[in-house]
């Protein structure tokens, strides 16, 4: 069994380890470490050949193992693009989520989800499970290709109420709370979901592999496909969804109180309000769901 699958057996029990160790692994700095010195720790983790039965003790080790699941796919056994490792993405989908928020013109706002969500998906590609077994650049060109159907699906549901509203000049008060208040957050929710499930559908085609106790390989299961992408698709819609939505709440409480006097105030606090929501609910979503998970499926020969 891969390094990083091990120390999640191990030490990602219950959501409240989980949660503290996705606050170490999503540490910005890990990313300024070399392909050099990441190929050295994995060599080492590997060589070592800890069961990790207990709790780490020794600190060398756990900062070597972070490394090791900030940087490495472990089906893979590959480098991940920095860009896509998981302590790069609140500094990059950060920006990205407070332009998806302005909710300015219709162009502006299709080309903001357009941006967000090609590298969520993108996220989702170099970061999903790796052991679907098919024609390896068939199995690549499908989830492409689904992946850029999604992208712009998504793009264009998230442009469309302001499309409508426009198109047939709806401008009343209660359209813009509808549109501009209420509709983004479930949108964008449902839009972040729905591209992890189609770029992931070919694992659901296809099956991922099961491992034994012992971590044996056993073989292919469309069931746990199922189980993984259910549950990454749900975390990726409470990720996304509460920081569209939390921050609009706390700002309308911000306005009644007058916290903030002047309109470059109220940006100001929004932008902060939704860096501390994302920024919290990123290791939160990450923990719903054990990253090593099990299923009980019963296997039949004829």
């Amino acid at each position: 069994m891969d390094a990083n699958l091990r120390f999640w057996r191990a030490e990602g029990q219950s959501f409240f380890q989980r949660f503290l160790l996705w606050t170490d692994v999503l540490d910005p700095l890990l990313l300024l470490k070399s392909s050099d010195e990441i190929r050295r720790t994995r060599l080492l983790l590997q060589n070592s050949g800890k069961t990790l039965s207990e709790p780490l003790q020794n600190d060398q080790t756990k900062q070597a193992f972070l490394l090791s699941l900030s940087s490495v796919h472990p089906d893979t056994d590959k480098i991940i693009p920095v860009l896509f490792r998981p302590p790069a993405f609140l500094p990059i989908s950060l920006p990205l989520v407070i332009a998806s928020s302005l909710q300015l013109r219709a162009k502006e706002t299709f080309f903001c989800q357009f941006v967000f969500h090609t590298y969520t998906t993108g996220f989702t590609l170099l970061n999903g499970n790796g052991t679907a077994k098919a024609e390896e650049y068939s199995l690549q060109q499908k989830q492409i290709f689904y992946g850029l159907g999604a992208i712009s699906y998504a793009a264009c549901i998230g442009a469309l109420p302001l499309v409508f509203m426009n198109r047939y000049m709806l401008n009343s008060s209660l359209t813009q709370l509808v549109v501009r208040k209420l509709l983004p957050a479930p949108l964008l929710g449902l839009m972040s979901a729905f591209t992890v499930a189609v770029v992931r559908s070919p694992e659901l085609e296809n099956g991922i592999e099961v491992m034994d106790r012992n971590g044996k390989v056993v073989g292919l299961s469309q069931k746990a496909a199922e189980k993984a992408v259910k549950e990454t698709a749900l975390s990726r819609a409470a990720l996304f969804g509460t920081t569209f939505f939390l921050p609009d709440v706390l700002m309308y409480f911000v306005e009644r109180a007058k916290f903030a006097k002047t309109p470059r105030a109220l940006a100001l606090v929004k932008m902060l309000v939704i860096t501390s929501v994302l920024a919290g609910m990123l290791p939160v979503s990450l923990s719903m769901f054990p990253q090593c998970g099990e299923i009980y499926q019963i296997f039949t020969t004829v």
